[in-house]
């Protein structure tokens, strides 16, 4: 019954910010939620990996798309991590879900994520 919600999703022009939030609930378990990260999936496309964090912060991974203008960092000792978004550019225009797993594997394959929230909108106009 682990939960993940994100929030912080909305509409801005090319070039404002927006931070999106990811918190997890219902967690149980002894290993904990080393791997976190962003996907997004626009319309026509397929989703595709936008950021992560393993391990509190230990490593980050970006897209080259994204590089430069997104930081994602997370709470010490909470399940709650945040993607600072910045010059954003109509090509953002997504849905964003927060995944999930206590057990990293390759950061930005779907697959290695067991828990994913239900996205939020990211809607940037030109």
């Amino acid at each position: 019954q682990v939960r993940l919600v994100e929030s912080g999703g909305g509409s801005v022009q090319a070039g404002g910010s927006l931070r999106l939030s990811c918190s997890v609930s219902g967690y149980t378990g002894t290993d904990g939620i080393a791997c976190m990260g962003w996907f997004r999936q626009a319309p026509g496309k397929e989703r595709e990996a936008v950021a992560a964090i393993y391990h509190g912060g230990h490593s980050t991974y970006y897209a080259d798309s994204v590089k430069g203008r997104f930081t994602i960092s997370q709470e010490r000792g909470k399940y709650t991590n945040y993607l600072q978004m910045r010059s954003l550019k109509p090509d953002d225009t997504a849905v964003y879900y927060c995944a999930a797993e206590e057990f990293c594997g390759t950061w930005f394959k779907e697959i290695d994520y067991g828990w994913w929230g239900q996205g939020t909108q990211v809607t940037v106009s030109p």
